[in-house]
């Protein structure tokens, strides 16, 4: 559950002092801290957060100690989703994946057997309580190292991670009628398409000017690369949608739409690798 907002700023800076131990009405309690995107401001909100532990993922309940409104958090990652985390002295970044129908069910039940006071929250309400679950990313994906030739290992170890991403979507959609499918779909989809913002971002802002004005001769190479970044945006629009249309759209239809769009994408991968990487090999 979320804390009643005048407990929150306490409690935040209890946690991070005490490495996320709390004393006083809150000892013994065991609370993450959320903090996400404001889906309006832009700006980082922090919220602490009950949470159940589920495999290699974190499960947090928009409960809003039974209200009818949804928390704010949780509108907030619906439309950001990557988010960071904080429990004990440990802080990650993660992918938040709201689940949708009978996978929320299941993961509330979950929830419930270990938290039972997550039913009377229910119970108050007949808004549907919202079960998040949060998978954390690997740090060195967003980590750029500062030499022009480590920066050419790390991009092919970035593009091979989407690549590795991409597999999952396809095999996932080839296999969508396992349990609990759906919510791994999102999962990968938005670990993705959340990763190549920020990867493409970063080539838009910084590598690829200074690539630019250190190979002038290379200048149509850039436009074409920022062209296809601008291309893969649009497929990344195109691939959530594609997903959220899971339950209705014919599985036939699903794969060669998805199989269209990966070889866009591989397409994209295969140039920046053939005209970025030999020009940070012979920059460095």
């Amino acid at each position: 559950m979320a804390l009643p907002l005048h407990f929150n700023s306490a409690i935040i800076e209890e946690f991070r002092t005490n490495a996320g131990k709390l004393g006083g009405p809150f000892e013994g309690w065991v609370l993450l801290l959320l903090t996400t995107t404001g889906a309006r401001s832009g700006k980082e909100h922090t919220t602490p957060l009950g949470f159940v532990e589920d495999g290699d993922r974190l499960l947090v309940t928009g409960s809003a100690g039974g209200s009818d409104r949804h928390p704010d958090w949780y509108r907030n990652l619906l439309v950001n989703p990557t988010v960071t985390v904080e429990l004990g002295t440990d802080t990650w970044r993660a992918t938040a994946v709201a689940a949708t129908g009978a996978e929320r069910d299941e993961l509330f039940a979950k929830v419930v057997a270990a938290a039972p006071g997550y039913a009377d929250y229910q119970k108050a309400t007949d808004r549907i309580i919202p079960v998040v679950a949060l998978y954390r990313i690997p740090e060195d994906t967003y980590t750029p190292p500062n030499r022009l030739d480590a920066l050419a290992d790390e991009l092919i170890r970035i593009h091979d991670w989407l690549r590795t991403e991409l597999a999952a979507l396809s095999e996932g959609l080839r296999s969508r009628t396992a349990p609990g499918l759906t919510v791994e779909l999102r999962r990968h989809c938005l670990t993705f398409c959340s990763a190549m913002a920020v990867h493409h971002g970063g080539e838009d802002a910084g590598l690829f000017p200074y690539l630019a004005r250190t190979f002038p001769e290379k200048a149509g190479a850039f436009d074409r690369l920022r062209a296809e970044h601008a291309t893969v945006a649009r497929v990344l629009d195109e691939l959530q949608a594609l997903l959220a249309r899971l339950d209705e759209a014919e599985p036939g239809a699903l794969r060669a739409e998805f199989d269209r769009l990966r070889v866009e994408l591989e397409n994209h991968f295969a140039y920046e690798e053939e005209q970025v990487i030999p020009l940070l090999r012979a920059g460095s």
